[in-house]
């Protein structure tokens, strides 16, 4: 028997806020939602961006005025709506107006002194003997040079891009937890997958305690590594720049991470780990791993996730070079605009439209999943179910970057299984896709070209289709958890997101069998029974997974396990909710911090009993067998 991967947590962070709770999907659809539903997310917002603070039942903002939660939208929203989802860069990630380039310049017998003006973040560390500086300002110097050198002469310009889909400004997760110099990617693990385990309204202990330690999983990491400063970012430059390389850079950096930090820091896990890279389909090919590793019946519980923090002059100035991005340039050619404001960078991301590129964004998510039986046995939340992911690669390539076949494949075999599993019907009238929709003129040809054949062999009119790059950006090799995530809020509120951003489909767009909502799409949560995740990659990467609702999901198990044994669950379940409800109210609030255990409880070999049968680990109630069975016994 194969054992169905349920969904019972889920979380993260992303230009749209906290994903737990269907919060970042709420900031998608906000002007759909009722007062209260409203409400509950930009006070949500306004405690992560440290607008507010809650104290004595009442929240008081930075200038000391009080508020009730009904009372944050009237008086923050415009605020909060500006400075979340894709917008200008703001300087808190770097200044736009001023990317510095190095020169190299050779004074050797320079007689007299070199002058010039440089930010004091770009002094070296260990100033040369020939240097002397003058602070001007508290961002600037002056510097005088003797001859006799070689010298690196910074050079100002203004950045060709200057919108993202950056986390929500104000938020800062290195200050809810020690985080240590930690990368920015990494950081936003910590604050995403505490999120995520919180959610689950069970403790973490409690499940351990009723499972084998191998019987657990973690699967996550990003496409690119951490780039920034405190990972490969500084290892690469900081030498050429006369700055100290620190013992961090160089392990922290690597695209694991996003896994190894919830192993050693979160959950103490001793089971499989594991993190694949698949560029843009990165989160996918991790969710897979979960997914057959809980089908087979070798795990019970399994944290699948990634980080990507991609919003830095060097990672959007590659992009750039590839011709992948929406340079600011090509935005004002789209509209005849002589020049941008606030409101043009916000629609800079324009999936299936005319566009001219991309837009990059950052994001951290993680999902909990359950075999069936232990969801069931737990009473755990259900918010739907992994049916299966699709992965193939493209064959022969002319430019690696290129798209090519391998997603015919995936989303022909994710549609095929939806009909196998629910029915023609549910396919054809109860399913819809979440597309990777990147917003470049290359993407909204051959991917509609892929969802529109596919629609065609499974005899489906007008498949409608959503892509939530629209809002938050490219995120990456977490882009498969952006979709999931603005996904699974359909089933709660029944809104799919629209191409909102988009004015019109542009011409060259494959549509016969398909519908591109621009607006927001009302339908009953019970209307649809399934949603397509696709993701298309650099590289020759594909996936596609398909989510199944509650509903379905609930229906499936009720046929393996009987009314009576789903009614059981339901009781479960009650206290479950609750708990789920205490942590959402308190990070709500911004009470609640992330979970983040260093140096905790560490083990080492003399702490385990070890025979030739198992091995027992303090603190778990039950033993990892190492009875390995010869699994070639006919040789």
């Amino acid at each position: 028997m194969s054992h169905l991967p349920v969904i019972v947590g889920f979380g993260g962070i992303n230009p749209a806020g906290r994903s737990s709770f269907h919060h970042g999907y709420r900031r998608l659809v906000l002007d759909q939602l009722d007062t209260a539903s409203q409400a509950e997310t930009l006070t949500s917002l306004a405690s992560l961006m440290r607008l507010t603070r809650y104290d004595n039942g009442q929240y008081h903002t930075q200038d000391g005025q009080a508020f009730e939660m009904s009372h944050i939208a009237s008086n923050l929203k415009e605020q909060l709506c500006s400075n979340t989802l894709i917008r200008r860069i703001h300087p808190d990630w770097f200044d736009v107006k001023n990317l510095m380039l190095n020169k190299v310049a050779n004074v050797t017998g320079h007689t007299g002194e070199l002058v010039f003006k440089l930010r004091n973040r770009h002094l070296p560390n260990h100033l040369p003997a020939n240097w002397q500086v003058k602070p001007l300002s508290a961002i600037e110097s002056e510097v005088r040079i003797n001859g006799g050198t070689d010298v690196i002469f910074p050079d100002y310009r203004e950045s060709a891009v200057q919108s993202a889909g950056m986390l929500p400004t104000g938020f800062d997760p290195s200050v809810l937890y020690q985080s240590r110099n930690h990368p920015r990617g990494l950081q936003m693990s910590v604050f995403a997958a505490s999120d995520a385990l919180q959610s689950v309204g069970i403790d973490f202990k409690s499940l351990a305690s009723q499972l084998s330690p191998d019987q657990i999983a973690v699967f996550a990491s990003n496409s690119i590594g951490q780039l920034d400063d405190a990972g490969f970012g500084g290892l690469t430059k900081f030498p050429a720049l006369g700055k100290r390389t620190s013992s961090k850079q160089m392990p922290l950096g690597y695209a694991q991470m996003p896994a190894d930090f919830i192993n050693a820091y979160l959950l103490g896990n001793v089971g499989l780990t594991g993190g694949a890279l698949g560029a843009c389909a990165t989160f996918l090919y991790n969710l897979k791993s979960g997914v057959e590793e809980i089908r087979s019946g070798r795990r019970k519980l399994v944290m699948v996730g990634g980080s990507d923090a991609p919003v830095t002059p060097e990672i959007i100035e590659g992009f750039r070079a590839m011709g992948a991005l929406a340079e600011d340039k090509y935005l004002m050619a789209l509209d005849n605009l002589s020049s941008l404001q606030d409101d043009d960078y916000r629609r800079a991301c324009r999936p299936f439209g005319n566009n001219c590129g991309f837009t990059m964004g950052e994001s951290s998510q993680y999902l909990v999943l359950m075999s069936d039986d232990f969801a069931i046995q737990t009473g755990a939340q259900i918010y739907g179910a992994v049916g299966d992911v699709y992965v193939h690669a493209d064959g022969h390539k002319k430019s690696i970057s290129a798209p090519g076949i391998g997603n015919y494949f995936t989303l022909g075999k994710a549609a095929s299984f939806v009909r196998s599993l629910l029915g023609e019907e549910s396919l054809k009238e109860r399913s819809f896709v979440q597309a990777h929709g990147t917003s470049t003129p290359q993407n909204r040809v051959t991917e509609s070209h892929v969802i529109n054949e596919t629609a065609k062999a499974f005899g489906i009119h007008d498949w409608t289709v959503s892509a939530v790059k629209a809002y938050v950006g490219h995120s990456q090799g977490c882009a498969g958890g952006d979709q999931i995530m603005a996904s699974l809020g359909v089933w709660q509120y029944g809104i799919i997101p629209g191409l909102t951003t988009t004015p019109e489909i542009a011409e060259d767009v494959h549509q016969s069998h398909l519908h591109f909502p621009l607006t927001h799409q009302q339908i009953k949560p019970d209307q649809m029974d399934s949603v397509l995740i696709n993701a298309k990659g650099f590289g020759g990467n594909n996936a596609s997974a398909v989510l199944l609702s509650p509903n379905a999901t609930e229906a499936l198990l009720t046929k393996r396990y009987g009314q009576s044994e789903m009614q059981a669950w339901k009781q479960r379940n009650e206290s479950v909710i609750e708990q789920a409800q205490r942590y959402d109210l308190e990070a709500t609030r911004g009470l609640n911090r992330p979970i983040y255990l260093y140096d905790h409880q560490v083990l080492t070999g003399e702490d385990l009993q070890f025979s030739d049968m198992e091995i027992r680990l303090p603190g778990y109630a039950q033993p990892v067998s190492i009875a390995i069975k010869n699994p070639y016994d006919d040789f």
